[in-house]
């Protein structure tokens, strides 16, 4: 009877949708085994997930993390990676060991010089890095064609700025959705990377439709243009 009095008391005055994403929450195995090893979200095991499979993070690399609150994608790189971690997001985070964050947002205008100024103070001058990753994904609003649009716009903003800070050999990981990507930027990122799949790691809820663009071996040429 305690468990289920704890139920009520915590759903009381929700929404129904809230109080089903509460009650997902409590009963998530991620969340729980997140909380247990003290990782920053239940994202964390997609990234952990993610380089499992395509062996991702190497010594030494230099990894810029777009859109990275609450910290879990930045958590696990810098296990893998220490102090070659950049965090961009418009949230502030709190510290994390091995990560250097900025609260900025990666389409402004002046990103290039920003990062520039950022790669030559804080990580040696490097000028490039080895990847660029991103779990970001736009409020959904329901309405399917404007949730398609918005998918694709950010997805493509990324690739934008993966154009721009990638070295050659270099890798991307973007979320997308489920008949989110069209055939349009999906061909940007074959003429720019020599692999590229899509991914669903098993922490990736069931009912959810997130999938990622794993892009691998960057081939650095000058296609930046977007076409949105």
């Amino acid at each position: 009877m305690r468990n289920k009095f704890t139920k009520l008391k915590t759903a009381r005055g929700r929404t129904n949708s809230s109080a089903r994403w509460l009650s997902r929450q409590l009963n998530d195995p991620y969340v729980k085994k997140a909380k247990m090893l003290n990782y920053r979200s239940r994202a964390a095991f997609k990234i952990i997930e993610i380089d499992e499979k395509f062996k991702i993070f190497k010594k030494n690399q230099l990894i810029i993390d777009l859109g990275a609150a609450p910290g879990g994608w930045s958590q696990i790189a810098a296990l893998k990676n220490p102090d070659n971690i950049l965090a961009l997001d418009l949230l502030e985070i709190e510290e994390i060991e091995g990560v250097k964050f900025i609260q900025q947002d990666f389409t402004d205008p002046n990103i290039i010089k920003i990062i520039d100024d950022i790669l030559e103070k804080d990580f040696h001058n490097r000028k490039k890095c080895d990847i660029i990753m991103s779990d970001m994904a736009h409020n959904t609003c329901g309405d399917v064609a404007t949730d398609h649009l918005r998918i694709i716009a950010l997805l493509e903003e990324c690739l934008d700025f993966a154009v721009k800070f990638l070295k050659p050999g270099g890798i991307f990981i973007g979320k997308t959705f489920q008949g989110g990507s069209d055939q349009e930027l999906l061909k940007r990122f074959k003429d720019n990377f020599k692999i590229v799949k899509h991914f669903k790691p098993k922490s990736s809820r069931k009912e959810s439709k997130e999938n990622y663009i794993v892009a691998l071996d960057f081939k650095k040429i000058s296609n930046t243009t977007s076409h949105l």
